[in-house]
């Protein structure tokens, strides 16, 4: 039996709810999205980095974050010593668990202050036209908490 006459057969209440369900099922079925491939690696942060982007990031890492958090992100960097407070221990596995992704992208891209902690923590505004190297970033700093958390 054609599943149009079967949902006719049924109470009116039914019958409308039977054929919403009927329509919503094909159209999930028939959707592009639906007969997608899988997400590829780091989709659920808005795509996967491009391998220039990551070069980038790299880059700026070793310039930029490392002077105060260190090489390893532990905190440990050359200028860590006179700051007040001392950097924050990127490696930490607590700390990892604490922040959202936003949250450290934002504090890559804005600041310390953007987040309620210290100004010491410069923003870098040449980034906000990087999502890219941001999100290079973001995921450099992941991997050094995964580090921690293997010790």
């Amino acid at each position: 039996m054609r599943p149009m006459i079967m949902i006719a057969r049924l109470r009116p209440q039914r019958a409308s709810l039977a054929a919403g369900t009927f329509l919503l099922v094909t159209a999930a079925l028939a959707s592009p999205a639906a007969a997608a491939d899988p997400p590829a690696p780091g989709a659920a942060t808005g795509g996967a980095i491009p391998a220039a982007a990551m070069t980038e990031a790299k880059g700026i890492f070793a310039t930029r974050c490392a002077t105060c958090h260190g090489s390893g992100g532990k905190g440990d960097g050359a200028a860590a010593a006179g700051l007040t407070p001392k950097p924050r221990d990127l490696s930490d596995p607590a700390w990892q668990k604490s922040v959202t992704d936003e949250h450290i992208e934002k504090v890559i891209a804005l600041g310390g202050p953007a987040v309620g902690k210290s100004p010491l923590m410069p923003p870098n505004p040449d980034l906000s036209a990087k999502p890219d190297v941001v999100k290079a970033l973001r995921s450099m700093i992941r991997d050094l908490g995964k580090g921690s958390a293997a010790k």
